[in-house]
């Protein structure tokens, strides 16, 4: 069991963490990242990406490992460990991880981001990121002209089926219930899309793909939940869209969280109700998923920690 101090901790390695430590480091601050469960966090499952600026392609995983070099390169130490528990009552704050480690900081840059929901499905997992995905704005480009299932019935389903309704020739909708939960005027623009056809009262069972050859997804086997009737549907690609949690379950009762799980923090802004402590990324926007912007979310809490370190010497 070893104790870490430094003057800024950031929980996260994501797009925002390791941005959050390039901005730190830069300015003179002795900063540390500690990983958590998943270095580099959920882009590492995308296996191409065409909409970061600056990269014409580039996989999730070389991606966050380019922003790791950079950091590590800059000085910011990085950890890989997962912190299980957090004392915010005084400062200097004190984390503890599974590993039983303790981490001493001035000021804390929670950048823990959220987690997709996933179906829990072995066949789901399988086929990760060769077919299955959790993001259509990042891997929808990929099924131009083919065909795609996405799951789900509240307003990112509904909105990722019809983004990908521009791309793919068929969308297939899958949802365990008989009405979407969507807004009105989405479920509108769904219905009167011809490329979108719906499932309803489905759930899906397994995955269904290819292993021999090349490692790709060729359907999927639904139930109807009324009648338990099984169907195999041919696709291209499986999008889950059942909605995303933030990793946020350590910080109850000790910051504020909105009603979903989410950090509170001034408005657009990255302080928290905890004086010295800041959140950047998915942690804290439940809107925008994208990796740019939890990377600019990241650079501006590294610029608030920064005076509030600088002002708190």
């Amino acid at each position: 069991m070893a104790l870490y101090t430094t003057d800024l901790l950031i929980l996260g390695s994501g797009p925002a963490g390791y941005t959050a430590g390039i901005y730190a480091v830069r300015a003179g601050i002795d900063t540390m990242i500690v990983s958590g469960n998943q270095e580099g966090g959920q882009l590492t499952m995308t296996s191409s990406i065409e909409n970061f600026p600056g990269f014409e392609e580039i996989s999730g995983y070389e991606l966050m490992d380019k922003m790791k070099q950079q950091a590590v390169k800059l000085g910011v130490k990085c950890v890989n460990d997962h912190i299980v528990e957090v004392d915010f009552s005084n400062r200097p704050f004190v984390c503890s991880s599974q590993n039983g480690h303790s981490y001493k900081a001035k000021a804390v840059i929670v950048a823990t981001g959220s987690s997709a929901r996933w179906l829990g499905l072995p066949s789901e997992e399988k086929f990760l990121g060769y077919g299955v995905s959790c993001c259509a704005t990042c891997d929808g480009f990929f099924y131009r002209g083919r065909t795609v299932v996405i799951v789900g019935g509240g307003n990112s389903a509904v909105c990722e089926a019809l983004y990908l309704a521009t791309l793919a020739n068929k969308v297939i909708l899958v949802h365990r219930r008989h009405q979407l939960r969507a807004d009105k005027i989405l479920q509108d623009r769904l219905f009167n899309n011809q490329k979108i056809v719906v499932e309803w009262d489905s759930v899906v069972e397994e995955v269904l793909g290819e292993e021999e050859l090349s490692k790709k997804v060729t359907g999927i086997k639904i139930r109807n939940v009324e009648t338990d009737e099984i169907k195999t549907l041919d696709a291209d690609g499986v999008f889950i869209a059942v909605g995303h949690q933030p990793n946020t379950d350590i910080f109850k009762g000790n910051l504020v969280l909105d009603a979903k799980g989410y950090v509170v923090t001034n408005g657009d802004g990255a302080t928290t109700d905890v004086e010295g402590v800041f959140a950047a990324g998915d942690v804290k926007n439940p809107k925008y998923k994208q990796a740019v912007i939890s990377a600019g979310s990241g650079a501006m809490a590294a610029m608030d920690a920064i005076e509030f370190l600088e002002t708190n010497r």
